[in-house]
């Protein structure tokens, strides 16, 4: 008989890593499956030490989080491992996120991080320690059909993590678990009161995790001091409006902070690194209906190219982490990839996702996705 992690033995002979961020999620992980019996190891990642952003609300995996996963692993009475990562992080997240800025783009790490250093490396610690599975707090969900495991949204549409999950293989699903992935955030904290663990009214963690004070170009100025280049801000006619102080202070979409007058509100429509330009216009400006991008990981039950061939195949898309999926059409072209939206959207950047589902429904599955290289602005 299949227990409730998939595996046909007792919970009692299935040995589970569990990654522990010291936050209320993963604390509730190792909490329901130790409970349930199996045996269950805690793991946390020592990822950065950036001073305040190891102590603000919203940090993870760094100060105090550290210390809450510790407590938490010594109140379920789990052996709990801490492994020094930082070196891996800046090198796999922290450095191209820094990068990507200089590029003129808009990087998502969390997405970097979990390609990188929490299913990959942390996967081969769990293999080395004898696990049969990697066990996260993630709110998604995924099961076998035919055969192959695929990845689903979760029943909590508010916690949705999937956008931040695309990039993970088929290889990678097949050893992840998600616990959580039919739970709401209420009943999990709930749950964490219930087994009495002292982070159960814990912030959640915020999107860039290691930046103090949500100030991301103080990271960059930091680790690259070359990356503050001035230039010229220029209007979507070419014309000179003002001039800037670098371009890892600006981001596609933004209104505020431009420092130039104008009749109308301006926008940022494009970054230009090679010039140094950010190019502003009118909101209209910002409208996008067509991505092209890179790094696609296909998750589909059939090949992209079989799928995507003529005029393509329709599915749903999602670009913005808080934004529903919306109806969108891919195709290749040439080799590339891309992806039309029905509804368009404002304000795309490069650098941020394009998330793939194959409905808007209940369990819609997660096709895959890839990396904006590419927002097509409407003419």
């Amino acid at each position: 008989m299949m227990n409730s992690l998939g595996f046909d033995r007792a919970p009692a002979d299935t040995r589970v890593v569990v990654a522990m961020s010291g936050g209320v999620d993963s604390s509730v992980v190792a909490g329901l499956l130790a409970r349930e019996g199996y045996e269950v190891i805690g793991v946390t990642l020592q990822l950065y030490d950036h001073g305040e952003a190891t102590f603000r609300k919203g940090s993870c995996c760094a100060g105090q989080d550290i210390h809450d996963a510790r407590r938490v692993s010594a109140a379920l009475g789990i052996p709990h491992y801490v492994l020094d990562y930082e070196e891996r992080f800046r090198k796999a997240v922290i450095d191209p996120f820094a990068e990507s800025y200089m590029r003129g783009e808009t990087p998502i790490p969390c997405v970097a991080c979990n390609q990188s250093v929490k299913f990959v490396d942390l996967m081969e610690v769990a293999r080395d320690l004898g696990a049969d599975c990697l066990a996260t707090g993630h709110y998604v969900r995924s099961k076998v059909v035919d055969g192959k495991r695929v990845l689903l949204r979760p029943l909590d549409r508010d916690k949705d993590q999937t956008y931040f999950l695309f990039a993970t293989t088929g290889g990678q699903l097949d050893f992840l678990r998600f616990p959580l992935g039919n739970m709401t955030k209420d009943e999990t904290r709930a749950m964490a009161r219930e087994m009495g663990l002292t982070i159960s009214e814990k912030s959640d963690s915020q999107d860039i995790c290691f930046v103090p004070r949500g100030s991301y170009a103080d990271v960059i100025k930091k680790l690259m001091p070359e990356a503050e280049v001035p230039g010229e801000i220029v209007g979507i006619d070419g014309e000179v409006l003002g001039t800037h102080k670098g371009i890892i202070h600006y981001t596609v979409g933004q209104r505020r902070g431009l420092g130039i007058a104008s009749g109308e509100p301006l926008y940022v429509v494009r970054l230009d690194a090679k010039t140094q330009r950010v190019i502003v216009g009118p909101k209209s400006a910002l409208k996008t209906h067509t991505v092209r991008l890179r790094d696609l990981n296909w998750l589909g039950p059939r090949p992209l190219a079989e799928m995507a061939a003529g005029n393509g195949f329709a599915l749903e898309a999602k670009v913005r982490s808080t934004r529903a999926p919306q109806e969108a059409v891919i195709q290749m072209r040439d080799g590339e990839v891309f992806v039309t939206l029905v509804s368009g959207e404002a304000g795309i950047a490069p650098g941020q996702a394009c998330v793939l589902y194959s409905d808007a429904g209940e369990g819609a599955q997660v096709l895959g996705g890839g990396f904006i290289a590419e927002a097509v602005l409407a003419a």
